[in-house]
């Protein structure tokens, strides 16, 4: 105790202690060998738990996907949709049956299970494919499935700005820089997946790493059984062009409509292929950067300046082409402001040494990162496939910790200057054209911004125009009830039922609208989940009082909920906007697809701010913009109204049958089915 006590008294606290050397890792043993059809196999053998894992890649350069640009990704999806010996159901029960997992994409097919169930893992694996079976059917269901998928993330910022940068890093003519879109799905046709599986899926380019409770004795013969006829052939290779790294800074921006915030990439293309002996240097440089929360730009533009949930960077090598991106999505007022912080922060590294604790707590957490990944098989069999693939060091992964723990911050800031250039960058950002385009004009070196849309295709920037001397909001609402039918007509209507159809997550919903005057409302949403109708959610509101259910969830409106649905259940409310207390005032003329409308800046005492657009030309109300407070922040709401018909029955009254609705990445298409007018509902519908 007394030496103890002594030993305690001239210990220095102050004084970090010293890191031990770096352990070599242990991935198991590794075996390899070949079938004549040049199918290249690696072994290995971790005995932990009694599973499986396999993972065939292909070393490929497809061509280009031009005007089918989507078709590689539909593809992989129709791998899994039924072989020569096994339609979509059987091969479903089956994998379904033994607990497997297997996944496709245009690149090869993994699978994993339990070990006793190999011999059936690799049937379905070798089934899939040499046996693969495309149909019209299933084709034409991903193609809508897509259309719809790319529907929800027309307006969705994260979707623009990975389109965007992909487009400005890469140009078209690169197999990074190609966007599906609308138009590339619909033109998509079974012979081009067709084409592309029987050209590219073939074991001369195919590596096949097999991970698990397995030695190379007993799989050898299983593989030589389940693959040794697959055949081989000569696959074409195609050259792209070469990506090139911007000589200054350029931006690129992205109107999205009703935008509070905008979502900003620094990013470019870089050289650094997987065998680089950079790799390892070049994470660390990166992970002080904005590798995590302790990076140093989630440090500032988070938790010193508050402008952001988050702000991180990444650095990504790739054989045919790796990129250097930065990544903040802030408010619209410090979109500006953020990017010039993470330009600031970019240069810091450059010049700047990184301290010795920064350093090493960097290197811990890396450290950590890759010890919990080896306990993933799927990634240990990638690591047997890269050495190969790339050619890289037998021992780069083994010796993964001893190298990470020798980087140096010299060698740090040599990663920062080759790989982190501020100065030669592209900068896209998406958000409100108005609040913060002309704001970033400074950081571009030749002071001129390119605009584009989600897909990447060149735009003009939209711009305010007057409207036309003398005239102000009330002569654009006089045209609108014009052009509904006139005040004759909106007045004749005493209630009014609408049935709508939609989608949400491929579930066809049903929705039906109520209106009763003088101001009674009632919604319901309905689906069909497997042949069943299931009640979503309901609003019922009966003059005085109501309530919302949701999920079995019952509960009454608040006194701001009734503000807001009072406006809603009036039928007549464009007629006397004034019992409300709305007001509207004429902003001007822009463009909505190609057509000007008046764009009206509309508000409500006890409810949500709003702008309206009006056509020019035809009067009707074409796209409004709502904006609303969440417990998650500001939130946009984007309501699109087409295809006015006059409604059966009415004194000429026209309304919208075709409205979509997008919040976020959330879309909804509604087509009107039905509409009865003055058909005398019961009042006990409102109760």
């Amino acid at each position: 105790m007394l030496v103890m006590s002594a030993w305690a008294q001239h210990l220095d606290r102050s004084i970090r202690p010293q890191p031990g050397p770096a352990p070599e890792v242990k991935l198991g043993k590794t075996e390899s060998f070949s079938l004549a059809n040049g199918l290249k196999i690696f072994v290995v053998e971790n005995h932990k738990l009694p599973t499986i894992s396999c993972n065939i890649q292909l070393d490929i350069k497809p061509d280009l996907e031009g005007d089918m640009a989507g078709y590689r990704d539909m593809m992989s999806d129709l791998l899994l949709t039924g072989t020569k010996t096994r339609s979509k159901d059987k091969l479903n029960e089956e994998i379904d049956f033994i607990g497997a997992r297997i996944n496709a994409s245009d690149e090869g097919i993994s699978g994993s299970g339990l070990k006793k169930y190999q011999d059936k893992i690799f049937d379905i694996m070798s089934d899939i494919v040499m046996n693969a079976v495309f149909s019209q059917e299933e084709l034409d269901k991903l193609k809508k499935q897509t259309l719809s998928q790319l529907e929800t993330e027309k307006n969705e910022p994260d979707a623009m700005l990975r389109n965007v940068s992909a487009l400005v890093n890469f140009g078209k003519s690169h197999p990074y820089g190609e966007i599906p879109n609308d138009e590339t799905i619909k033109k998509i046709t079974l012979n081009q997946c067709k084409n592309y599986y029987n050209n590219y899926f073939h074991p001369n380019v195919a590596y096949m790493a097999i991970v698990g409770d397995v030695t190379l004795e007993e799989l050898k013969p299983l593989i030589e059984k389940y693959f040794g006829k697959w055949e081989k052939s000569e696959v074409p290779v195609a050259v792209y062009s070469i990506p090139i790294t911007p000589s200054t800074t350029h931006v690129s921006f992205v109107p999205r409509v009703g935008a509070v915030q905008s979502v900003i990439n620094v990013t470019y293309p870089i050289e650094l292929k997987p065998s680089s002996p950079d790799i390892i240097k070049a994470r660390v440089a990166n992970t002080i950067l904005g590798g995590g929360s302790q990076g140093r730009l989630f440090l500032d533009l988070r938790e010193k300046h508050a402008w952001t949930y988050g702000s991180y960077s990444t650095i990504k090598d790739d054989e045919l082409a790796g990129t250097f991106t930065a990544y903040a999505k802030c408010r619209n007022a410090v979109s500006d402001s953020s990017v010039g912080a993470i330009l600031d922060e970019m240069r810091k590294l450059e010049n700047e040494k990184v301290a010795p604790h920064d350093l090493q707590n960097t290197i811990n957490y890396l450290s950590g990162n890759f010890a919990i990944g080896l306990e993933d098989a799927s990634k240990v069999a990638q690591y047997a496939i890269n050495i190969e693939r790339y050619h890289m060091p037998k021992d780069f992964y083994t010796n993964y910790l001893k190298s990470l723990s020798s980087v140096t911050a010299d060698e740090v800031m040599m990663m920062a200057r080759k790989y982190i250039n501020p100065d030669k960058a592209n900068i896209v950002v998406v958000g409100s054209t108005k609040e913060v385009a002309d704001k970033l004009v400074k950081y571009s070196a030749d002071g001129k911004i390119d605009y584009y849309d989600n897909y990447g295709r060149s735009i003009k920037p939209e711009e305010i125009m007057p409207a036309p001397a003398g005239m102000n909001a009330a002569d654009v609402m006089k045209k609108y009830i014009n052009a509904l039918g006139g005040e004759k007509a909106i007045t004749g209507i005493k209630d009014i039922k609408t049935v709508s159809t939609s989608e949400i997550q491929n579930i066809p919903i049903t929705i039906v609208e109520m209106k009763k005057a003088p101001a009674k409302y009632k919604e319901t949403v309905e689906g069909n989940v497997n042949g069943q109708k299931m009640p979503f959610q309901k609003q019922v509101y009966n003059g005085v009082k109501g309530y919302q259910e949701q999920q079995g969830q019952k509960a009454d409106m608040k006194p701001d909920e009734l503000d807001e649905i009072k406006v809603q259940a009036d039928i007549y409310v464009d007629l006397h906007p004034e019992k409300y207390g709305i007001t509207r005032t004429l902003k001007g003329i822009e463009k909505v697809d190609g057509n000007d409308a008046y764009v009206l800046e509309t508000s409500i005492p006890k409810g949500n701010k709003m702008t309206e657009f009006y056509d020019v030309k035809t009067g009707f109300l074409v796209k409004k913009v709502q904006y609303m407070q969440s417990p998650k922040g500001p939130v946009t709401q984007v309501s699109e109204y087409a295809d006015y018909k006059e409604v059966p029955g009415s004194d000429g009254y026209k309304m919208p049958y075709t409205v979509k609705e997008g919040s976020g990445s959330q879309v909804l298409t509604a087509h009107v089915q039905s509409v009865e007018i003055n058909k005398d509902i019961p009042d006990s519908e409102f109760e």
